[in-house]
C-alpha cells in the first residue's frame, strides 16, 4: 500500500478499511510515515470524519501499536479505573481524582497527556514537580499501582506510541478539535492500561475543544460507544467550561492548589463539584458503590479525612518526586520573578469569559507550547482567578500573573480584560450546576 494514496482516499471522504487503517498506523509506529504525512492523515479526518466503524479500527489499531496491560495477576482488591478530560482552562481535576480515587478502593493506571491547543496538560502539571517521573517503564508503573493506589503517568515507549506522534503533530496542525481523532487518541491510551471502567469529563464552552453542548453530547456518546465496543465500561459527564475551573492557571501554580485542595485549605465550589461528581460516578460504574450518589459520598470524604493527601504524597514519593511535597509545595514549586495583579478597567461583575483567549495568554506566557519541541515554563500562570458574576474593583481584581517579565506580564493583563466582560449588574441566567449531563449507554441519570 501506498500512503499517500490512502491519504488521498481518505481526503476524498472515502472509507478506509480496517487493514488500511492498520498500515498507517504501523507507519506511524515505525516511522515510514513523515511527519508531512502524518499531518495530512490528520487534517483529512479533521475535514471528512471517521464512521464509527472506521474510528473503533483506528482507536484500535493505535491501541496495538505498542504493549497492553494486564492487571490479573497482580491479584488487585479493587477495580482498575480511569478518569479523563476532554481538556480545559485551569482543569486540574485528574491530579486531585486518581489519589481521591485510590483512597477509595480503586486502582487508577492514569495515562495522561501533555498540553493540546490552548488546554493544559495533566503530565506538564505533574513535571513542574521536582523529580516526578511521569514516563516510568511499565515495571515501575506496575509496582506503584499496585503498591500506592494511583500512578499519573504519561505515555511510556511502549504504550500506544503510535497516539503519541499523532498527539505531538495534531497539538500543532490545528487538527485537535476532531471527534474520530480525540476518541481515538484517548481510548488507545485507556484501552491499553486494561481498564475495568473509564469515566470521561466532556467540556462544553468557550475554553472547550467542543464549543457547543450538541458536539460536546457527540463526543461523549462516541466515546462511550467504541469503548463499550471493546470490552471497557464507560460512561460521560457533560461539564461546564465557560470560565476558567478553579482559581488558578499554569502548571506549577496548579499543583499548588491541587495540594490545597486535598489538604482543605482552599476548596473552589465549582472545581469540588465537577471532581466530585465525576468521582462518584466512578465509583459507581466501578461496581465499588451502588449508586453514583454513594460514590460522591465517598469521594468527599476522602478529601475531608485527609486520606486522599496521603495518596497524593504517596504517589509523588513513589514516582521520584519530593518527600515533603504536601507540606512544603512553596519550597519545591519554581516561581515567576513578576506577580502582577489584573486590574478590571471598570468596576462591575464578570457576565461573561472567554476562556480560551485565557488558555491562550498562558502559551503566550511560555506555560503552553507553540511548537511540539518547545519546553514549559512551569512557573508562569494566574492565580484566584475570580468567578463569573463576582465583582471587581481596583480592591479586586480578576486574577494574579505569575510572569518572567513585566513585558509579558503586561501582554498577558491586556488579553484577559479583553477575555472578561464586566457589567453593572450579575448575568442571572448563569448557571450555578456545572455538570450539565450524563452520557451513558444505559442514559439513566441519577440526580441529588
Amino acid at each position: 500500500m501506498i500512503p499517500q494514496e490512502l491519504i488521498r482516499k481518505k481526503r476524498d471522504g472515502l472509507e478506509l478499511t480496517i487493514t488500511e487503517i492498520e498500515f498507517l498506523v504501523g507507519g506511524m509506529t515505525s516511522g515510514q510515515l513523515s511527519e508531512g504525512q502524518v499531518a495530512a492523515f490528520a487534517m483529512a479526518i479533521y475535514f471528512q470524519g471517521m464512521n464509527p466503524k472506521e474510528c473503533a479500527g483506528l482507536t484500535w489499531a493505535m491501541m496495538n501499536s505498542g504493549d497492553t496491560l494486564n492487571w490479573k495477576n497482580l491479584d488487585l482488591n479493587g477495580p482498575v479505573l480511569d478518569k479523563h478530560s476532554t481538556g480545559g482552562i485551569g482543569d486540574k481535576v485528574s491530579l486531585m481524582l486518581g489519589p481521591m480515587v485510590a483512597a477509595c478502593g480503586g486502582y487508577v493506571p492514569m495515562i495522561s497527556g501533555r498540553g493540546l491547543g490552548h488546554t493544559g496538560g495533566t503530565l506538564d502539571k505533574l513535571d513542574s514537580i521536582p523529580g516526578y517521573k511521569t514516563t516510568p517503564d511499565l515495571v515501575k508503573l506496575r509496582k506503584v499501582v499496585k503498591d500506592v493506589g494511583v500512578a499519573i503517568i504519561g505515555q511510556t515507549a511502549e504504550l500506544a506510541p503510535a497516539d503519541r506522534r499523532l498527539y505531538a503533530i495534531r497539538d500543532v496542525t490545528a487538527t485537535v478539535e476532531s471527534i474520530p481523532l480525540i476518541t481515538a487518541s484517548i481510548l488507545s491510551k485507556k484501552l491499553a492500561a486494561g481498564l475495568d471502567a473509564l469515566v470521561m469529563d466532556v467540556k462544553t464552552g468557550s475554553g472547550a475543544f467542543m464549543a457547543t453542548q450538541d458536539q460536546s453530547i457527540e463526543l461523549a456518546k462516541n466515546i462511550v460507544a467504541v469503548a463499550d465496543e471493546n470490552g471497557v465500561k464507560a460512561s460521560a459527564l457533560l461539564t461546564d467550561m465557560n470560565q476558567v475551573l478553579g482559581l488558578n492557571v499554569g502548571n506549577g501554580l496548579e499543583v499548588l492548589e491541587t495540594i490545597r485542595y486535598l489538604r482543605n485549605e482552599k476548596v473552589d465550589p465549582r472545581l469540588d463539584q465537577v471532581t466530585v461528581s465525576l468521582g462518584g460516578e466512578l465509583l459507581f460504574i466501578g461496581g465499588i458503590v451502588d449508586s453514583a450518589q454513594d460514590g460522591r459520598v465517598r469521594i468527599r470524604n476522602a478529601r475531608e479525612d485527609g486520606s486522599a493527601a496521603e495518596y497524593f504524597a504517596k504517589m509523588v514519593q513513589a514516582l521520584g518526586g519530593p518527600t515533603d511535597l504536601i507540606e512544603h509545595s512553596d519550597h519545591h514549586l519554581e516561581k515567576a520573578a513578576v506577580v502582577v495583579p489584573v486590574m478590571p478597567k471598570q468596576s462591575g461583575y464578570i457576565v461573561k469569559m472567554d476562556a480560551r483567549q485565557i488558555g491562550l495568554a498562558l502559551v503566550n506566557l511560555g506555560g503552553g507550547r507553540i511548537r511540539a519541541d518547545q519546553k514549559i515554563d512551569y512557573a508562569v500562570g494566574f492565580e484566584n482567578f475570580v468567578e463569573l458574576n463576582d465583582y471587581v474593583s481596583q480592591q479586586q481584581p480578576i486574577a494574579l500573573v505569575h510572569a518572567r517579565t513585566n513585558s509579558e506580564a503586561d501582554q498577558a493583563i491586556l488579553t484577559i480584560q479583553k477575555a472578561c466582560v464586566i457589567a453593572e449588574t450579575p448575568n442571572r441566567n448563569t448557571l450555578s450546576n456545572c455538570v450539565y449531563d450524563r452520557i451513558a449507554l444505559d442514559q439513566d441519570v441519577e440526580e441529588d
